[in-house]
């Protein structure tokens, strides 16, 4: 394991985001997270997700907010949607 350094703390502590870390010899960029954000990444990116499931979801979600949004007519007539 690597211990951060004094600068790295420091950027760590001052960041609200993921700190982005660039590797000199090859400018690859990493990404510093936290140890539980990164297992619970790694557990929804490890599950076996269907894309079916997936867009339904995304419908459904998209529905709900249409569903609430006051604007979506003014938008569906100028951009040639009907209602």
């Amino acid at each position: 394991m690597i211990t951060l350094t004094e600068q790295e703390q420091q950027a760590l502590d001052t960041s609200e985001e993921p700190l982005r870390l660039i590797d000199p010899r090859t400018n690859a960029a990493y990404v510093l997270l936290r140890a539980d954000l990164y297992e619970r990444l790694q557990a929804i990116l490890a599950d076996d997700i269907d894309m079916r499931q997936v867009a339904v979801l995304v419908e459904r979600a998209m529905r709900d907010d249409d569903a609430n949004d006051p604007t979506l007519a003014f938008y569906q007539e100028k951009y040639g949607r009907k209602s």
